[in-house]
């Protein structure tokens, strides 16, 4: 009795690191799953959005200036990395294994106030928009549209969307700020 009743602990130990094993991967797997979900969302957000071209040029000029001024802060950051790093993509895909290139890309997203999630947002508006959109200076862009906040947020439904493209203006506004005085 005493053995199979120590045969029965060791199955029960067994099963039970078992199941917390599978737990593990089941909540992997739900974790991917939302993250699939969110980005699936945000996809048919973007290219679902109906602007005009005019007002697709002046929200890409947006995302495109964003896009350009942190590459260049992470060079500026990271001078001998200059060759190997000639694209944001670039950046992006070196700073997963190069913790030298993580840090510093952290830090310029902080110096700017950007997350992570607001730049996934920006590069994906700008794969989908890139190919067919101009980029438009500031003045053209006051030109056309005086207030862009106000467009976005009637025209932008989806919540991470409209967020990360009300950010890119507002770092850009800021950015303009900052030169005016100069």
């Amino acid at each position: 009795v005493d053995y199979k009743l120590q045969a029965l602990e060791a199955q029960f130990k067994e099963l039970d690191f078992i199941k917390d094993e599978l737990t593990q991967k089941f909540e992997h797997h739900s974790k991917t799953l939302a993250s699939q979900s969110a980005q699936d969302k945000l996809w048919t957000a973007v290219l679902s959005l109906k602007f005009t071209s005019m007002e697709l040029n002046i929200l890409y000029s947006y995302v495109i200036e964003v896009l350009t001024c942190l590459h260049t802060r992470v060079l500026e950051k990271l001078p001998d990395l200059v060759k190997g790093l000639p694209t944001l993509a670039s950046v992006l895909r070196r700073k997963i294994k190069n913790k030298r290139i993580r840090v510093v890309w952290e830090s310029v997203l902080e110096e700017f106030g950007l997350q992570e999630g607001e730049i996934t947002v920006l590069c994906t508006f700008f794969i989908a928009h890139g190919n067919k959109a101009e980029y438009y200076a500031a003045k053209v862009r006051e030109m056309y549209i005086r207030d862009v906040t106000f467009m976005i947020t009637n025209m932008v439904k989806n919540q991470a969307l409209q967020h990360g493209l009300l950010k890119a203006v507002q770092v850009v506004e800021k950015g303009k700020a900052v030169k005016s005085p100069e």
